[in-house]
């Protein structure tokens, strides 16, 4: 039998074995750092102090001490440190003090998942226990039974939940929860910095109808946020609570060596620049680690992805551990499911995780040793956030990230100085977004009428409500607006995407036995779940039978296949109206509001291993209609002589694939959230153009981010297909190589930076 590694063995393959090592672009070593610490505040409560020390904490990190004296002393604040260092004390220890001296008071944790809400509750549970203290801590969300919620509601010194119940089932019936909306003293806002775009938008505007509840019952709660590392945690923090905040960043715990490696696959193409695929490398390092003992996590950047990935491993690795020791995760699986998966990790029975960014998260799933990225997540904080699953205590543990043949992959993997000397990204929220602003205005009439002259928060809301009376939404008497409406407005809004419906996954395999397996949301399931498609879930291949549109659910049925399928979207767009523009000699850039519509078109057959197309078929879906903002590029029809008429066409699709994978390096986004599309016509103007919008109705500031940036994305663009290693375009570039489709790209962007094309 062959003999186990350990981890240094492991790290010294990498670095010696020729297969590994020539695909080792860069190695960074983070040192092991010591804990910063100190003693327990004076005023703490003996039986908190007793607890710690039985755990063997005998003092505090010096973030855990901050956050204890600032709220304390009456100030909200944002706590930002890396993974796993103890982030949750700065919220427990000062509202356990606070409830020790009044056993009134009550608390508010939200949280952005139910996995990391059950995951708290644990963990607060065990702490309350052990202290002696008579604090009722409670989850409140769609799993708590109904004889619960009644004492949770009237008794709960702690209630934990998430943002979509907060919205759906808590503030709707504010009047059953009196008695905690009168004593509500602290709200806990945990992993701040996924309430950013549509979602964080969102939940401003529902942390708006939290305060104006609170204020009606005459409490006025203190904010204690955490946050893993962005650019702008305190400015975030502020605009989503519109509090003034205190920044604590002083991080005290200590860490393991870590080393995080950037791994480029080899080029199977040197014509046309073509990697190995990302998936077979990172299937290949992943197998390494696991097939040794060495509990890793890889993540994959799509749900497609991480079940063509599990099909791999359980078929490397089954002879040497068992299928069931490797696991997949992501949305999509029902909540229990996940549970037993997190318990597994944690209690070491399983070993290996493929998951989409679901577990990015804090969930507490155990000691990990290492953690494989299949393809640059997007953002700075992303990657650092999953590359904080490995190495969660002190020991020496690896990252490697496996860059992809996308070119945003490979402008990082070839410049690791942008990833590493660069503060990660800022997060931005639009709560004032028309569509979001009148769903939540709804919302909060209902709860309580709206006086003449009250602000929604921030933002000067009479205009809408005069609206929405027009509308009969609502109703104007004696100074007030009153909600008249019989539909129950929370109940039809969601708070995490553009789509309002969820499309339920239906499994037919056993006969007389239907099954709910998953679910997705609405414009997924264009390309996703179309009759034909292959849907994986657990690493099992489905073939869809049906999808019902209209009532929102899509049949299928097991299958073995020897492939997966891929979907096209065809995408028009018209522009509605020009909000800014600015001239550059001869181009204009332009920022406004536009009408997109989208339609599957044909899907294809994709081998598993070789990734060739083996087949492909029509999609019968209605069209989707998108109304939200976009910045774009005009090119003048000068250009049309100088490069030529039939050129243009292949410059433009080139430039806007370069443009879909840069343009999200500037704004935080993840590339799905922002789509860039060329018109070699457009219809407002007739000319050439790129428009890069926003995939969410309304929008949610993210093309206004590129409209403002749009000198900055052009050079970067230009640099990576002047310094990509291929010929006439590639995979890493400008997505195709055709016949000077590299060189056309390049020419347009020197006109678009207000130089000469170089025209022949």
């Amino acid at each position: 039998m062959k003999t186990k590694q350990t981890m240094a063995q492991l790290l010294e393959l990498l670095q010696n074995e020729q297969r590994f090592k020539q695909n080792i672009v860069h190695w960074h070593t983070i040192p092991p750092r010591e804990a910063k610490t100190v003693p327990f505040p004076q005023t703490m409560d003996e039986r908190i102090c007793r607890t710690l020390e039985k755990r063997g904490i005998t003092a505090l990190y010096t973030h855990q001490d901050s956050s204890f004296r600032y709220v304390r002393e009456g100030k909200n604040i944002v706590a930002v440190t890396p993974t796993a260092s103890g982030k949750s004390m700065c919220y427990h220890l000062p509202i356990l003090q606070t409830l020790s001296e009044d056993p009134q008071a009550r608390a508010l944790y939200l949280f952005p998942t139910k996995a990391l809400a059950q995951d708290q509750r644990s963990e607060l549970h065990e702490l309350i226990n052990e202290t002696g203290l008579a604090i009722r801590s409670e989850t409140y969300d769609g799993d708590t039974p109904a004889n619960i919620r009644q004492m949770v509601r009237k008794a709960g010194n702690i209630v934990i939940t998430n943002p979509d119940m907060l919205h759906s089932a808590i503030l709707p019936h504010h009047t059953k929860w009196v008695s905690f909306f009168e004593h509500l003293q602290y709200i806990v806002i945990d992993e701040l910095h996924t309430y950013r775009g549509v979602f964080g938008s969102h939940v401003a505007n529902v942390i708006r109808r939290l305060k104006r509840i609170c204020t009606f019952y005459g409490s006025k709660p203190l904010f204690i946020c955490t946050s893993a590392t962005i650019a702008n945690p305190k400015e975030l923090a502020e605009h989503l609570t519109e509090e003034p905040m205190e920044l604590v960043t002083n991080n005290g715990a200590p860490t393991g060596k870590k080393h995080f490696i950037f791994y480029n696959p080899p080029v199977v193409n040197k014509q046309l620049n073509i990697r190995r695929s990302a998936t077979l490398e990172a299937r290949d390092i992943t197998e390494k680690f696991l097939s040794n003992g060495i509990q890793t996590i890889l993540f994959a950047r799509s749900r497609v992805r991480v079940e063509i990935l599990l099909k791999y491993l359980q078929e490397l690795v089954k002879r040497k551990l068992g299928p069931k020791t490797i696991q997949g995760y992501r949305g999509g699986y029902l909540p229990s499911q996940r549970r037993q998966i997190e318990r597994g990790l944690r209690q070491g029975d399983i070993i290996g995780v493929v998951s989409t960014n679901a577990l990015e998260l804090g969930v507490d799933i155990g000691q990990l040793q290492a953690c494989v990225i299949t393809g640059y997540p997007g953002s700075v904080a992303s990657t650092w956030q999953q590359a904080g699953r490995a190495g969660r205590r002190q020991d020496e543990s690896c990252v490697v990230l496996v860059g992809s043949s996308s070119p945003l992959d490979q402008y990082v993997i070839a410049h690791p100085e942008y990833f590493f000397d660069r503060s990660p990204e800022t997060a931005r929220i639009n709560p004032d977004n028309l569509i979001i602003l009148v769903d939540h205005l709804k919302c909060a009439a209902y709860e309580l009428p709206f006086q003449q002259g009250e602000r929604f928060g921030s933002a000067e809301v009479t205009e809408i409500l005069e609206f929405l009376t027009e509308e009969q939404v609502l109703h104007f008497s004696k100074g007030k607006w009153f909600w008249m409406n019989q539909s129950f407005p929370a109940h039809n809004i969601s708070l995490r995407s553009a789509s309002q419906e969820n499309v339920v996954i239906i499994d037919l395999s056993e006969r007389g036995n239907e099954r709910v397996i998953g679910e997705m949301d609405r414009f997924s399931s264009l390309t996703l779940l179309h009759e034909e498609a292959i849907y994986l879930h657990q690493g099992v291949q489905y073939q869809v039978e049906k999808l019902d549109y209209e009532e929102k659910k899509a049949y299928v049925r097991e299958v073995q296949v020897d492939y997966y399928t891929d979907a096209n979207l065809a995408v028009q767009l018209k522009v509605l109206e020009e909000d800014q523009s600015q001239n550059e000699r001869l181009l204009q850039f332009a920022y406004g509001e536009v009408s997109v519509h989208a339609m599957a078109t044909i899907f294809k057959k994709i081998k598993f291993e070789t990734h060739e197309n083996i087949g492909s078929g029509p999609i019968h879906l209605p069209e989707e209609e998108l109304h939200t903002n976009a910045a774009w590029i005009s090119f003048p029809e000068q250009i049309l002589e100088s490069i030529g008429k039939e050129d243009v066409e292949r410059g433009l699709v080139g430039l806007a694939h370069v443009l879909q994978h840069v343009a999200p390096l500037y704004v935080m986004c993840d590339p799905s959230d922002l789509h860039v599309i060329a018109q070699r016509k457009a219809v407002h103007s007739g000319q050439p153009c790129i428009f890069l919008y926003d995939r969410y109705p309304g929008g949610i500031g993210l093309s206004e981010q590129v409209y403002k940036q749009m000198q900055t994305i052009l050079a970067q663009a230009e640099k990576l297909i002047v310094t990509c290693p291929c010929d006439n375009g590639c995979p890493s570039c400008t997505g195709a190589a055709e016949e000077g489709g590299k060189s056309l790209a390049v020419r347009l962007l020197r006109v678009a930076q207000g130089g000469r094309c170089g025209c022949r």
